[in-house]
């Protein structure tokens, strides 16, 4: 017999040019019994029932929010996650979440109370992580930085077009040689007249390479505090190149930023940060939101699975039926109830004031955590099909390593 060549369409050819074996299949064709995530699974992972901690707004912006990402987004995902490319022709369909500006009261924002906006970004991040990740980007930490650190006339002149996802926002405070030691950065803003000369780089920034309004945080030559100034897409000495062969959250646009002697007028400063503490309280309200990005994550996850070990079948029964299988589910669940339960906990906290730094950060890390221990389960219990984006856990189980 003929040693085999590869062919094109995933055929294969012998010596003399004939086929040998089959073209590559449509999932759906290949594995009838295992529907993809592009038409995404019905939501099971709520078991007690916690949606009755919701108020009657909360509960119905989360049942739009749900709606929407399964109609809108789930179809698109694995195709734009598979070229790293952001799906732009949706954003008016993320407009439509009414979440950007999330908690802000006025200049056109929704004025959501904090429990509502993160149970809305938990369902973007169960159908897509990298949604969940712009929609935090640009609303949680440059509207939000501006909502509470901007004059009037900046949050008057910038909040409506944002909210309204007319223009798009990104945050830069990550460096190249400063990452979780964030309060070292050394971009540097030098006063002249008019205004500010901003020097410096940043680095793994969501949204930089489209965004419109650009939030940087860099540090004043003369007083050696943070400072925070709102750049302009375009402006002259501002470069931002997306950054390339990123395995995890491959929709999401992050970026290297260049600053190079980028001119910002006086009254694009920010007036309200002179200092790393004065940014952390928008870094507070954006941690629980973290918090729940992984709660949304798990969610999907586990009812991908759930679907699958009811539809696929193995050794004459559906993969369901044998107890291995739902040892590992029910440790998935479980770990979602508990997450739900400390997301909720966490909100509430804020909300009454009594939440402290060690609150939003106990919050994040442990829901990462048991986060990352329900898509690895996932991740055995799909097989085969766990490494393939179409059936999600691959996707996520990415980001999640």
């Amino acid at each position: 017999m003929g040693s085999l060549r590869g062919g094109s369409g995933g055929e294969g050819r012998n010596e003399d040019g004939g086929k040998v074996g089959l073209p590559a299949l449509e999932v759906a064709l290949a594995f009838p019994q295992a529907t993809p995530a592009s038409l995404f699974p019905p939501a099971v992972s709520d078991y007690y029932q916690l949606d009755d901690l919701l108020t009657g707004e909360e509960k119905a912006l989360r049942k739009k929010v749900r709606a929407i990402s399964e109609k809108e987004i789930a179809p698109i995902m694995t195709e734009y996650w598979e070229k790293a490319e952001f799906p732009f022709h949706a954003i008016p369909k993320l407009a439509t979440l009414g979440l950007a500006g999330s908690t802000t009261k006025g200049y056109g924002c929704p004025g959501l109370s904090l429990t509502a906006s993160a149970v809305s970004i938990a369902e973007v991040a169960r159908v897509d992580a990298s949604c969940s990740t712009f929609i935090l980007v640009h609303s949680s930490l440059a509207m939000s930085t501006i909502a509470l650190c901007g004059s009037e006339a900046q949050k008057q002149k910038y909040l409506p077009s944002l909210a309204q996802f007319k223009t798009v926002g990104c945050w830069a405070l990550t460096e190249p040689d400063y990452g979780s030691d964030a309060s070292s950065l050394k971009t540097s803003a030098t006063k002249v007249p008019g205004g500010w000369q901003l020097d410096g780089q940043k680095r793994w920034i969501g949204n930089s390479t489209f965004a419109d309004v650009l939030v940087i945080l860099a540090r004043n030559a003369d007083t050696k505090q943070l400072n925070g100034f709102i750049v302009k897409k375009g402006a002259p000495g501002l470069r931002a190149t997306k950054i390339q062969n990123k395995i995890g959250l491959r929709m999401v646009q992050n970026g290297d930023i260049l600053l190079n002697k980028v001119f910002v007028p006086e009254e694009d400063r920010l007036t309200g940060i002179n200092s790393f503490q004065d940014i952390s309280k928008v870094l507070a309200m954006s941690r629980i939101m973290v918090a729940w990005q992984p709660i949304g994550i798990s969610m999907g996850v586990y009812d991908m699975c759930h679907r699958y070990l009811k539809e696929r079948k193995q050794f004459g029964a559906p993969l369901a039926a044998f107890q291995l299988n739902q040892e590992k589910l029910v440790r998935m669940l479980g770990n979602i109830q508990a997450m739900l339960l400390v997301g909720w906990r966490l909100c509430k906290l804020y909300e009454s004031g009594k939440m402290t730094p060690g609150h939003a950060s106990l919050g994040k890390a442990w829901t990462s955590s048991k986060s990352r221990e329900v898509v690895s389960l996932g991740r055995e219990l799909l097989g085969g099909n766990g490494i393939l984006a179409d059936f999600l856990v691959a996707k996520v189980k990415s980001a999640n390593i």
